[in-house]
């Protein structure tokens, strides 16, 4: 008789590689088995050459990533002032600044649409919305990206001259990143929203609000955002669709100083109010803060980290480091997620803003797993799906931030550094978490939801690094 084989005489011990079913069969069972994620690359053919063109170069992008790794992480964001455009960013009279990449008045979604004409109407530039268009038809007006004026905006992300402007500094690296205060929700110009309650209150914001915040800040002497944040985090925000917490601490910081800048003025009152009543006040702040912290990473030749993401309702696009500010581009998609009682997808615009500057420094999407509520309200799933979202995305990171960390994954930093090179080789895109907007001018928001990035925007990219 043949002895018995040693491996036939102990119980089985199983690999499993790829397909993560069989290891929850044998798991059922109670057959000992390590799961190994492994997923064959995503790439094309073409795609996978262009990798092995930049691997040929690995040791100079990787110095050159690490260099934008820490200045991408290691900011001192600090909110600073509050002044109009006009002021803070020396914007020209005439020009409307909007979400996204550089996009012509004939591919504009007609929520972006309707929001320009409005702000037109606001200067008092035309009297109705056809004096507007035609403005803008004949050039008289002016359109460009917030990005390419050190600003970032919500949604639509409409800037014009008298508005006044969060004014976020890097302390760390000198730059500075400006965006809107947050009109609320519901019927606001972001949103594509233009009737009489809309500019009413951005002629409050421009008017009080607005330069009540400003002389608070400056006597402040600024409010150290990066702790603030931090906190957050731990308190359940992911800065993105979910600020309540951070909102919360900026009031808290903030109010003595308004209350000492306004005295006894009923302005105080109403700041007051508006901030409590606006759960999302901090989104435009954090917004700043991200764009604050990430222009310091751009332009360093060889590196392939992400250093903006935005979307204008029509095309998506990312900047990347060794690039500059140069545009890569695609059709953007289509958010998925909870709709207002009475909305369905079928009345939802595409996605649009500038808001995924957030997940470009590791916040939003890829900071799930701090916010399951989110997960919930954007139509994600629960906390496994919170801690799933986080863990794919770390697939693509560079690495972990040393300052935003996560409780719920035993304080490890959120997934930071999006690499176009991982981006591509996976398959995996940003997760980004959305506000949604009504595709028909003036309804304003319909929903919350989470969208991806297109593939599309990093094979150009990709292509682009390794040539």
């Amino acid at each position: 008789m043949t002895p018995e084989h040693p491996l036939l005489a102990a119980p089985p011990r199983v690999v499993n590689v790829g397909l993560e079913l069989f290891a929850e069969t044998l798991a059922a069972l109670r057959v000992p088995v390590v799961h190994v994620a492994w997923r064959p690359p995503a790439a094309s053919a073409h795609a996978l050459a262009l990798l092995a063109r930049l691997d040929a170069r690995r040791e100079a992008v990787e110095r050159a990533n690490a260099v934008a790794f820490d200045r991408l992480t290691g900011g001192e964001p600090a909110l600073v002032d509050c002044r109009p455009a006009r002021e803070a960013l020396e914007l020209p009279e005439r020009t409307v600044l909007h979400a996204g990449p550089p996009l012509a008045w004939e591919r504009m979604c007609e929520p972006m649409r309707a929001a320009v004409r409005c702000a037109i109407r606001y200067e008092g530039w035309a009297a109705n919305d056809d004096a507007a268009e035609d403005l803008v038809r004949r050039g008289a007006a002016r359109l460009a990206p917030c990005h390419d004026w050190r600003a970032v905006g919500p949604m639509t992300g409409i800037v014009t001259a008298s508005m006044p402007v969060l004014v976020v500094e890097n302390r760390a690296h000198g730059t500075r990143a400006h965006a809107t205060i947050n009109e609320g929700l519901g019927k606001v110009l972001r949103f594509g929203a233009t009737d009489d309650s809309v500019l009413a209150r951005l002629r409050w914001l421009a008017s009080e609000a607005g330069p009540l915040l400003g002389a608070a800040l400056r006597a402040a002497r600024g409010i150290e955002l990066r702790p603030l944040i931090a906190q957050a985090l731990r308190m359940g925000d992911e800065l993105h669709q979910r600020n309540v917490a951070a909102s919360s601490l900026l009031v808290r910081a903030l109010m003595p100083h308004v209350a000492r800048a306004g005295q006894r003025h009923n302005a105080v009152a109403r700041l007051a109010e508006f901030m409590a009543g606006n759960d999302q006040f901090f989104l435009n702040v954090a917004m700043a803060a991200g764009k604050a912290l990430a222009d310091p990473a751009a332009g360093i030749p060889e590196a392939t980290l992400v250093t903006a993401m935005a979307r204008n309702g029509t095309d998506f696009g990312i900047r990347v480091s060794a690039t500059g500010d140069r545009w890569f581009t695609a059709p953007v998609e289509m958010p998925t997620g909870l709709y207002f009682p009475g909305y369905g997808a079928g009345d939802a615009n595409p996605d649009m803003g500038d808001s995924a500057i957030v997940e470009t420094v590791g916040l939003g999407g890829g900071a799930m797993a701090a916010s399951p509520a989110v997960a919930r309200f954007v139509g994600a799933g629960g906390m496994a799906d919170a801690l799933a979202a986080t863990e794919e995305i770390r697939d693509i990171c560079h690495g972990e931030h040393p300052y935003f960390s996560i409780p719920a994954q035993d304080e490890r930093g959120v997934p930071a550094g999006i690499d176009v090179r991982r981006v591509v080789e996976t398959g995996i895109t940003p997760l980004i978490n959305t506000g949604i907007a009504g595709r028909q001018a003036g309804t304003g928001q319909i929903g919350a939801g989470v969208a991806r990035a297109p593939l599309a925007c990093f094979e150009l990219a990709l292509a682009a690094l390794a040539g």
